[in-house]
């Protein structure tokens, strides 16, 4: 009855400890919260998320069509000639695109927010036939045509774009033409006739900067995509993936190759869909914003948030490790520890994670890490000390804490193997907790000690 009672009390003090711990992941998601309005607030004054595709020739017109006039009850009564104005949409053939992502951050209070550089140079070839006149038809009136660039957030461009056609320099302006929209266009200076071919050579170079995350709408029939940069952890996302690619430790490089055959964005794009700022944004959080884009974020894989966070995870792991070495001391060795003894080490334990929140805002991760481990390991050890009566076993419990966080240390800072390390992790402290305990007889320890009869008065 008495080692029941006991198992019940150490399941409830487990169970209490999930409060703080509840509450210090809520902290480290607010914190996180602060972290994108950070962003947000960078991006308002600098540039967000970019995406930017192939170019797009629009080429209007209007036309004379007859149409039935009708009266106010809605009955015909005539027909009559009306213009009537449209556009056609034309796709490059192939698009080229190669640039360099130069990282830099740029920090709003106690955040860095990751921002680069793209430098790069965007060519397209157009290979289009204007639609002829209808047998019968009254001709068409072509408009001037112009050649439309969509860019997300054009405060990132840094300088003026230069752009040829057909080698001429062409000036561009603001706005994505006719159809609205974030972007630039340059209009063409020559006449077209309705059934005419037309072959262009566009090449822009550019540089644009942007929050974090890159999206390119690939809109050519063919398109082919290089980007490298100097930052070693790039997540790729979106509904292409490249071709090839080299991550290395100083950087990567990543080609990708796309057919219209397998992509929507010329229909969506016909559709009036667009990916702007903050749906290239999504792209880092969900990877697919359902636009037809290949995305690039420059991400940190395992930031002191993420860190924070995944370790607050096995905060309830280290807190029953903990109890359950107390609860063999007390069973095995007639130690008796107090409920509220279990307690107060349990409160240190949840403590650690806030105290390491609070440090890696504003040193080093390893070094907040180390930090927090070092004090709370420190006041256990103290304290266990003179709960234990041995200064040994505190020095030992200490210890086996030190292990234990240097174990998480290694799981927090693994990007690919965490969880395999972390159940390794939890069969090893099972199987040790076994091994130690297979020879205990567990109905002679949580026996009632018999009573023992006063001795027999002297005669």
């Amino acid at each position: 009855m008495r080692l029941m009672l006991k198992i019940l009390i150490v399941a409830g003090l487990s169970l209490a400890i999930l409060i703080p711990l509840v509450l210090i992941r809520a902290v480290i998601q607010d914190r996180e919260q602060h972290r994108e309005a950070a962003v947000a607030r960078i991006a308002s004054s600098e540039a967000g998320a970019q995406s930017l595709g192939a170019p797009v020739l629009i080429v209007p017109y209007t036309e004379r069509v007859e149409v039935e006039q009708t009266d106010a009850e809605g009955r015909v009564t005539g027909r009559v000639w009306r213009d009537r104005s449209g556009h056609w949409t034309f796709f490059p053939k192939v698009m080229d695109m190669t640039g360099t992502l130069t990282p830099y951050l740029r920090q709003l209070g106690l955040h860095d927010v990751r921002m680069y550089a793209l430098g790069g140079q965007l060519s397209a070839d157009f290979d289009v036939r204007i639609p002829a006149d209808g047998e019968g038809d009254s001709p068409r009136r072509i408009g001037t045509p112009w050649i439309s660039y969509a860019i997300a957030d054009v405060r990132g461009l840094r300088g003026t774009p230069r752009l040829r056609i057909d080698g001429a320099t062409v000036a561009l302006a603001q706005g994505a033409g006719g159809e609205g929209g974030s972007g630039l266009h340059a209009t063409l200076d020559r006449p077209l006739i309705a059934g005419a071919p037309l072959r262009l050579r566009t090449v822009v170079d550019f540089e644009l900067t942007g929050a974090e995350t890159l999206a390119v709408v690939p809109l050519a029939d063919e398109n082919r995509v290089t980007l490298r940069s100097a930052w070693p952890h790039p997540q790729f996302n979106g509904r292409f993936l490249p071709r090839t690619r080299d991550v290395r430790q100083d950087g990567f490089d990543a080609e990708w190759a796309i057919s219209s055959l397998a992509s929507d964005a010329q229909l969506q794009y016909r559709n009036g869909t667009r990916a702007d700022s903050r749906t290239a944004a999504l792209l880092r959080e969900q990877g697919d914003i359902g636009i037809d884009v290949l995305g690039i974020s420059l991400v940190d894989p395992v930031d002191a948030y993420t860190r924070a966070d995944r370790a607050s995870k096995y905060g309830i792991v280290f807190v029953l490790l903990t109890f359950t070495a107390f609860f063999m001391f007390e069973m095995l060795r007639g130690l008796r520890i107090h409920p509220i003894q279990y307690g107060l080490v349990g409160l240190a334990l949840a403590i650690f994670f806030l105290l390491l929140l609070g440090l890696s805002e504003h040193i080093a991760f390893a070094y907040a890490y180390l930090a927090g481990s070092i004090a709370c390991i420190g006041l256990i050890g103290v304290y266990l000390s003179a709960v234990l009566r041995s200064r040994l076993r505190g020095l030992g419990f200490a210890a086996g804490l030190g292990l234990l966080y240097a174990a998480l240390y290694g799981l927090l800072v693994s990007e690919d193997n965490a969880l395999v390390l972390g159940a390794g992790l939890l069969f090893v402290c099972l199987a040790a907790i076994m091994l130690v305990t297979r020879h205990v007889d567990w109905y002679q320890v949580g026996a009632t000690p018999a009573a023992v009869p006063p001795p027999l008065p002297k005669h």
